[in-house]
């Protein structure tokens, strides 16, 4: 357990930060699932400016950025809002949660999860769902721990340019 952890919302001030865990966590979550030369060609700089214009667009209907600081230093953030499939209208959506490898198995993923799901939950929604790799074992064992479990919807992204199995679960929210 980290000494000094706290979630927080997320600012465009956090926008770096958050382009350097995005990019580590996929870089070390991701190998041998991804191509190394694709996980090796990631930006942090590319990642942050894309969060930085995510935050600086204001308003986000029913959406929220949280981060999570162990000892001051940003070392993950979650993402959510309402559900993107059309099969799960009315419910809400973990559509991101990352972090620092470094930060793995040491409490701050956990805290990070509950104040999403608390989030979600005070936003309205009594279901969520998120989508995980099939293969990352370690993400998926993390999301049953937290009352997360597969509800059966399977898909093949491919906007990476190379296919991409992932697995839906579900939860009800407090």
């Amino acid at each position: 357990m980290l000494s000094s952890t706290t979630v927080r919302v997320g600012g465009t001030d956090d926008a770096a930060a958050i382009g350097l865990v995005h990019v580590r966590s996929w870089q070390a979550a991701y190998v041998g699932h991804f191509p190394q030369a694709y996980l090796d060609g990631l930006d942090p700089e590319a990642r942050a400016a894309g969060w930085r214009r995510y935050l600086e667009a204001g308003d986000h209907d029913r959406e929220a950025l949280l981060v999570v600081e162990c000892d001051g230093e940003l070392v993950g953030f979650a993402s959510l809002g309402p559900c993107r499939d059309p099969d799960a209208a009315g419910v809400g959506e973990l559509y991101a949660l990352y972090l620092l490898p470094e930060a793995w198995g040491r409490g701050a993923g956990r805290e990070l999860m509950a104040a999403a799901v608390g989030v979600l939950a005070v936003l309205g929604f009594d279901q969520a769902t998120l989508w995980v790799l099939d293969a990352n074992a370690r993400a998926r064992l993390f999301y049953e721990a937290a009352g997360w479990a597969a509800d059966g919807a399977t898909r093949v992204e491919d906007r990476f340019g190379f296919p991409v199995p992932e697995v839906r679960y579900r939860r009800a929210l407090p």
